[in-house]
């Protein structure tokens, strides 16, 4: 497992909202370590048995926290981000449509700081039998030894699911997150698998824009462990955005042939449809 593992304990921010609340539940009934809530203004009070306080600092005073997930709406998104970037480790940022300014600004304050990003806009990260922190289905997530990175939730989802069914289970799995400015890339979470013991392949869930997957498959090349990947978006037409900001064709580059050709010639399997990465991995791995 990496990232999220029996050591993290987790603070909400905006606990008392819509989402964070509904949220909130699910990854207290998941087992995830949720020890503290914040919401300015709403300080004193409890929601399912967790305390709620008015900032993050409040929180370190009283509590031992490292992580945060953030459900901010986005026009203070970024406020909340550099709170928690500054007194914790890992956060994690699902929160939808945050200004790219504000995530570039974000991303250089996690950086100059040393503290680890995942998102925004992502559905975050879960290992099963341990926690989650985000917003995915639980039940299609099983404990095993394939990691999964994406920079589709949906898609995350889908091949959860499949590997979950033919009895492959999964050590992390960690949306990046699909705004064109983000904090963890793939590099940075292949290089986590690369070093830990419980994972033994990884699959890659990329799709067409920007050039993260082309930038993958360069340290894919010097990695021990098998990688899978799949590039959604192939049919897409030039300009034109398909579900993400950050998957726009542009100037001829980011395309799904470009990435798919990039990470071939650095040995990743790439398939072409979901349904076919268990084939696939069990070929790889000489497993029936």
């Amino acid at each position: 497992m990496i990232l999220l593992d029996e050591d993290t304990r987790c603070l909400v921010q905006g606990i008392t909202g819509k989402q964070g609340s509904f949220h909130t539940k699910q990854m207290l009934d998941y087992g995830t370590r949720i020890v503290a809530g914040v919401t300015p203004g709403k300080g004193g009070q409890e929601f399912l048995g967790v305390d709620v306080y008015n900032s993050v600092e409040e929180v370190t005073e009283e509590t031992d926290v490292n992580a945060s997930i953030i459900f901010v709406p986005a026009p203070f998104a970024k406020d909340a981000a550099f709170e928690s970037i500054k007194h914790l480790d890992l956060v994690v940022i699902i929160t939808e449509h945050i200004p790219v300014h504000d995530s570039m600004q974000i991303m250089e304050y996690a950086s100059r700081m040393g503290k680890t990003v995942i998102g925004p806009n992502t559905p975050g990260i879960i290992t099963p039998g341990v926690g989650k922190l985000g917003i995915m289905p639980t039940h299609i997530f099983t404990e095993g030894s394939i990691g999964i990175v994406s920079r589709s939730g949906t898609l995350t989802y889908e091949f959860a699911a499949q590997l979950t069914e033919a009895g492959f289970g999964q050590s992390t799995c960690v949306g990046i997150g699909g705004d064109p400015v983000t904090g963890l890339g793939f590099v940075d979470v292949l290089e986590r698998f690369e070093d830990d013991p419980d994972t033994e392949a990884v699959v890659l869930i990329g799709e067409i824009g920007g050039d993260a997957e082309e930038r993958a498959a360069s340290y894919i090349e010097q990695m021990s462990k098998p990688v899978f990947a799949f590039i959604s978006g192939a049919t897409a037409p030039p300009g034109k955005r398909m579900g993400h900001a950050g998957a726009i064709i542009e100037g001829g580059t980011g395309t799904a042939s470009s990435k798919r050709e990039a990470l071939e010639a650095a040995g990743a399997v790439v398939v072409d449809r979901p349904s076919a990465i268990v084939d696939e991995i069990r070929t790889q791995l000489g497993v029936r």
